[in-house]
């Protein structure tokens, strides 16, 4: 089957540029990008208007299966991911049990391709059931189809532990991925720590949790010379330890969410739940510096951290409500009007850090169109405002700080492989 997209603006995050042009597809493959293409009897994609972009690929995301099927499926996490302009993601591996084996890996695999909608790629965990004490055969789950390491939603707390993944990560070619947050300084707390919280009546978590562990794993990656990527940055401190680690050489890369650079620890007033999240929302001395990094370079790639949950786990009291928000399909409109609008990114910049340089810390060929390349894109319509309705998410999850958002800047159409997915049709 052959497809044109057509009269759409391409975004190169290669090069860091734009430029009209129509894009054929013939199969699972770009098969040219020109001015004007022509093939009879292809099907036509009208792009008049929109941007069409490398497949978006969020990598870091929480699909739940298998085991918490109440909150995620593979199935529906993949379709809340094409609904919200993605065509790939890295699935997180605390699920139960948590992807530690090669079956579990596998499994993730088979439900996806039996879905049909946005690639996974499973996350293999550090150590066994995530408890941060004994590894998990690393090199079993890379053949199984593991592209990085982590424990994701917990800390790996022994340093030794840490430093032995980091040594076996590095031979086996793959990063690992740290969930950076030190439990005896976060000490149970549910927010940020600071006026907000003391005013609350809230427990907090201070910067220093998360800066103290993002101290630590550069220093190991600067030993063991592993590539360390920092999940979910959330504070100014963590921001100029990566700058400064980046600027000696270590092979750091970071993320942020949409989240932590649009929100403030005074999401969480009226003690609203759907704002409890892991990192916490800080202050806005903390986003500005988010977005300065993500200016700058220092932050590579802007990630969900997609968490859904059933509602009564966040219809409850504060402190025993679940941490996490559900983010796919709020994530491109939120780029387009936090960043893109204000001035902070450029629409190559997004591309590299939504598209490119995930597949590139992951080492998957994607992020780029051109012939040959894997018909993965996203087109997104620059002027498409929505007023974000969660009832409307494709996601089992609705839990988002964002409802009754206004946000401009939304995906029109996923291309995954050559087959189309027009939003909301």
């Amino acid at each position: 089957m052959r497809l044109i997209i057509r009269g759409g603006t391409v975004v190169d995050p290669v090069r860091g540029r734009m430029y009209p042009s129509d894009i054929l597809i013939d199969g699972e493959r770009v098969a040219a990008v020109e001015k004007r293409v022509q093939a009879r009897g292809a099907r036509v994609l009208d792009a008049k208007g929109k941007l069409v972009l490398p497949g978006l690929f969020d990598m870091h995301v929480h699909l739940r299966e298998p085991g918490q099927e109440y909150k995620e499926t593979v199935a529906t996490g993949t379709k809340a991911a094409m609904r919200g302009g993605f065509t790939a993601v890295a699935a997180m591996p605390n699920t139960a049990p948590v992807t530690d084996t090669p079956e579990v890996i596998r499994y993730v695999l088979e439900k996806a391709r039996d879905a049909g909608y946005a690639r996974v790629y499973p996350v293999g965990a550090i150590t066994r059931g995530s408890r941060g004490d004994e590894l998990s055969e690393m090199g079993a789950l890379r053949e199984a189809g593991a592209v990085a390491y982590s424990d994701d939603g917990r800390p790996v707390v022994s340093a030794a532990v840490m430093r032995r993944a980091m040594e076996y990560a590095r031979m086996l070619g793959v990063p690992v991925i740290s969930h950076c947050e030190d439990l005896t300084l976060a000490g149970g707390g549910v927010m940020h720590e600071g006026f907000t919280s003391t005013r609350l009546g809230l427990r907090g978590i201070p910067a220093a949790a998360e800066e103290v562990m993002v101290a630590r794993d550069i220093i190991l990656a600067e030993l063991t010379g592993c590539h360390l990527h920092i999940a979910h940055v959330s504070t100014a401190g963590a921001v100029r330890l990566i700058r400064e680690a980046k600027a000696r050489g270590v092979r750091v890369t970071a993320e942020v969410t949409p989240h932590h650079f649009t929100l403030t620890e005074q999401a969480v007033e009226g003690f609203n739940t759907l704002a409890k999240v892991n990192p916490p929302l800080r202050t806005a001395a903390d986003v500005a510096a988010l977005r300065e990094g993500l200016a700058d370079g220092t932050i590579d790639v802007i990630a969900t951290d997609h968490a859904p949950h059933a509602a009564h786990e966040k219809e409850a009291e504060f402190d025993a409500a679940a941490f996490g928000l559900v983010g796919l399909e709020t994530a491109v409109g939120l780029v387009f009007t936090e960043l893109v609008a204000t001035g902070v990114l450029d629409i190559p910049a997004v591309a590299a850090k939504m598209s490119l340089n995930p597949a590139r810390i992951l080492g998957l060929p994607a992020g780029v169109i051109e012939p040959g390349a894997v018909a993965d894109l996203t087109v997104i319509d620059p002027e498409a405002t929505e007023i974000v309705d969660p009832a409307s998410f494709a996601s089992k999850g609705k839990n988002t700080p964002f409802g009754g958002y206004r946000l401009t800047g939304l995906p029109y159409a996923t291309v995954v492989g050559g087959k189309v997915y027009i939003r909301d049709r």
